[in-house]
């Protein structure tokens, strides 16, 4: 049996910090809805300024190139300048760039629309990585960080159509939500504490490599998952089927929503993510192949549940191997890897010209149950010197 790695206590939080957990995860929420308002957009740009698909699918996969960089530059940061920090400077950032994405639309100025989208990728990731291990360590639930998350992603989407359909000004009005959410997360977010204090790391370096050994085997392989799943139900969906802007405000809604009733539930595996990431790709496909506006909503639902099974076994599983000293820098890995799931409906694009969209769903379907049975097959082999 490999002994567990040890660490000296990087934490210093009250009893009572259960509050102030709560209070700064409304920081997730924004960073959630920061990313979905523009998702459920992307036909109001398509209509309003002539932009093409590619274009637009492009401006959706821009926002993944600056989330990258940040995630993989903010987790070792925060693991040596705290969580605190990192995360409120991430979260104005965050809220700067929804400014300029309002300036695009009130201007007319669609090159606009690309520092905005880069920069909200740069906030967003940002505040994934210091934020999800700030709130972890303040609310002792490595659940919280993804709930508020999704939430964020449920309810930016929808609010943005629905404002964008009905309110004056749409490519303006429909992104005030997130500048007014922001500056309350930001305001309640001041009052929290900082929870890492930089401590030397103990136990030896075998058991690092193995916790970091089992992370590589079993939490970065579902990972891209993440975020395949939802973005089939909100980007590929919609464009396939060319619906209109409440509809797609409506699977922008759906898949995170159904994916926040999941997340309350921890597997212990991966599989149960997978299986039904894949059906619900196998539903997408049919309902591309017919055209079937509610099965298409069917399959979003579908796909949100896989996607809360996902990321809710990720998160659990990262905090449950991280060293304490390195829990951003892992938390970062983690969200890394599931978002390069995001560039899944510019892929899906780019080979269409190879086969039609029902087909490459269904073989995204063939791959993810693949993928399911490997996971069992892995959960279920006795493996020398496991740890709990």
């Amino acid at each position: 049996m490999t002994a567990s790695p040890v660490t000296a206590p990087v934490a210093a939080v009250p009893a009572t910090a259960g509050a102030p957990g709560a209070r700064a995860a409304w920081i997730m929420l924004a960073s959630g809805w920061s990313a979905n308002q523009f998702s459920a957009l992307l036909g109001a740009y398509r209509g309003r300024f002539g932009l093409t698909e590619s274009t637009v699918t492009g401006l959706f996969a821009v926002y993944v190139v600056g989330l990258i960089p940040a995630l993989l530059i903010a987790g070792p940061l925060a693991d040596r300048r705290g969580r605190r920090r990192v995360a409120l400077a991430a979260l104005a950032l965050n809220v700067l760039s929804t400014l300029l994405l309002m300036a695009g639309g009130a201007w007319g100025h669609t090159w606009l629309l690309l520092p905005g989208r880069f920069l909200t990728g740069v906030g967003a990731g940002a505040l994934l990585a210091a934020g999800s291990a700030w709130i972890k360590e303040l609310s002792g639930s490595p659940r919280r960080p993804g709930l508020f998350v999704s939430a964020g992603f449920a309810t930016g989407g929808l609010a943005a159509a629905l404002i964008a359909r009905w309110a004056p000004w749409p490519m303006v009005t429909a992104y005030v939500p997130h500048v007014l959410l922001g500056a309350a997360a930001g305001w309640l977010a001041l009052a929290a504490p900082e929870t890492h204090r930089p401590a030397r790391p103990l136990g030896s370096a075998a058991a690092h490599e193995h916790t970091g050994r089992r992370f590589r085997r079993t939490v970065l392989p579902l990972a891209p998952w993440v975020f395949t799943a939802p973005t089939i139900g909100f980007v590929t969906l919609p464009s396939t089927l060319h619906t209109g802007l409440v509809l797609t405000g409506l699977a922008t809604a759906v898949v995170p929503g159904t994916g926040l009733l999941t997340a309350r539930h921890a597997p212990s595996t991966p599989t149960a993510g997978l299986l039904v990431v894949a059906a619900g790709t196998a539903t997408a496909a049919v309902a591309a192949a017919t055209g079937n506006e509610p099965l298409a909503l069917l399959a979003a639902a579908v796909l949100g549940a896989g996607y809360g099974l996902a990321l809710t076994y990720g998160l659990t599983r990262t905090a449950a191997l991280a060293p304490p000293h390195r829990l951003a820098r892992w938390t970062a890995r983690f969200w890394t890897v599931a978002y390069l799931g995001m560039f899944t409906p510019y892929v899906l694009t780019l080979l269409g010209h190879l086969t039609t969209t029902p087909v490459l769903l269904a073989a995204v379907a063939l791959l993810a149950l693949a993928h399911a049975g490997f996971a069992a097959f892995q959960a279920g082999r006795p493996t020398r010197g496991r740890t709990p």
